[in-house]
């Protein structure tokens, strides 16, 4: 039987076992004694040294403003065939241990590419609306810059993202290897139900395929519904145009299904009365299951959450107080609770969430932990505004099998070890 946190424990208490502390740490602000002061030294002990950087002016101007030299190693893991033949084919993924809060830096959001990164001229750039409407219509980029535009915050996460927890034992992996197709961002662009409602939609038409225009053609298939609702055609990520590897002069975000839905470098839209049954969606993207079937067409992304913080790479530096941080996200709604464990899910207490919690959009939640130097399993649960609960591993192989590599997002775990280093685990 698992325990409930104790939510109404006082700042700094035992709110679940193996060192949780009350939330209210972080609602309050009132950090328990010793918490507040957690790696710090002593004031009165010597004075602030004059570094060398104080003694002389610092260097000028860029055009383009880049990281400090001293965080080079915040970059994108790159996963690649080492076959010629597939080349641009592979994965780049965000380094989520190293990030806080919920935008993604433009230059760390991962990429998927079935066909490497076409090199598009915006100006010879075309996007057709053509198929069961009244009215097919051609859009250069300067004529979808004139239609009125909207920003919303929303993650893309590949439906492939954590498939790794699939495989029968726990692999020495790390955060990016594991759960690092994921970025969220600022999406700026037009409302694609706008363009539809000018081409005027015919009443048969149920599906809208969108095609890249990249090598691969690559194509999926989006209800109708869907594209009428909150479909955007993206010009902009973080207030800068999108960028080559996001699919740069134009793509679609089809906010909370999955990331390969979000068609890059778009050219086409064709409205049909079916799906087009193309490889990304049949061979591909779909969920296998224990007894030989499949789910097709299953779009959204369900709720889920990871530590990002402790995580494999970031070790602890002795028993004391730390922060447990990581993010929640769910393509069904928002996020409505997170819940956090030391002790591999004997017991949880709920974190504090930081806002704003939006639909289709991650949180980040912390949680205040005492670490007593000794073994732990860090684990997170959320749970949607839908009531969709994150499942422990055993509930989705008993529902799912581990067949697949498709939309895993049972609970995960991080094992800390008496040196205070974390790897994967199964609890």
């Amino acid at each position: 039987m698992k325990r409930k946190g104790k939510a109404g424990s006082p700042p700094g208490e035992p709110a679940a076992g193996n060192g949780i502390l009350s939330r209210r740490i972080f609602l309050e602000g009132a950090l328990a004694a010793g918490a507040a002061t957690a790696g710090a030294s002593s004031a009165a002990a010597q004075p602030l040294a004059i570094e060398p950087w104080m003694k002389t002016p610092g260097v000028g101007f860029d055009a383009y403003g880049q990281p400090s030299r001293f965080e080079s190693k915040v970059v994108r893991a790159i996963t690649s065939p080492p076959n010629p033949a597939t080349q641009g084919v592979g994965t780049a993924r965000t380094p989520l241990e190293l990030l806080d809060g919920i935008i993604t830096p433009s230059g760390l959001h991962f990429e998927r590419s079935h066909s490497g990164i076409p090199n598009i001229d915006p100006d010879r750039h075309r996007v057709v609306i053509h198929g069961l409407v009244k009215r097919p219509l051609v859009f250069t980029l300067e004529a979808l810059a004139r239609y009125p535009m909207e920003s919303r915050i929303a993650f893309v996460e590949c439906a492939g993202n954590s498939g790794a927890l699939n495989a029968p034992k726990a692999a020495p992996l790390g955060m990016a290897a594991i759960h690092g197709l994921l970025g969220c961002q600022e999406w700026t662009g037009v409302k694609l139900s706008t363009l539809l409602d000018e081409a005027g939609v015919d009443p048969t038409a149920r599906w809208v395929i969108a095609e890249g225009a990249d090598s691969a053609a690559m194509s999926r298939s989006i209800p109708l519904a869907k594209a009428m609702s909150d479909t955007l055609l993206c010009l902009y990520q973080n207030g800068e145009r999108v960028r080559p590897s996001n699919g740069y002069p134009v793509r679609l975000l089809v906010p909370g299904f999955e990331g390969n839905m979000n068609v890059k470098w778009l050219r086409r839209l064709k409205l049909t009365t079916g799906p087009a049954m193309a490889r990304d969606e049949t061979s591909k993207y779909t969920i296998v299951l224990k007894d030989e079937k499949s789910w097709q067409f299953v779009f959204p992304m369900e709720v889920k959450s990871v530590i990002t913080r402790p995580a494999p790479g970031i070790a602890l530096r002795g028993p004391g107080f730390y922060e447990i941080s990581g993010l929640a996200w769910s393509g069904n709604g928002r996020i409505k609770q997170v819940d956090v464990s030391a002790d591999g899910g004997k017991s949880w207490a709920p974190a504090a969430l930081h806002g704003p919690i939006l639909p289709a959009a991650p949180v980040r939640f912390r949680a205040a932990w005492q670490w007593n130097g000794g073994p732990a399993v860090l684990q997170s649960r959320a749970t949607d505004d839908t009531g969709m609960v994150q499942p422990t591993r055993a509930q989705f192989a008993e529902e799912r099998g581990l067949r697949g590599v498709y939309h895993y997002n049972a609970i995960a775990s991080w094992a800390i070890d008496a040196k205070g280093e974390a790897s994967n685990a199964y609890a």
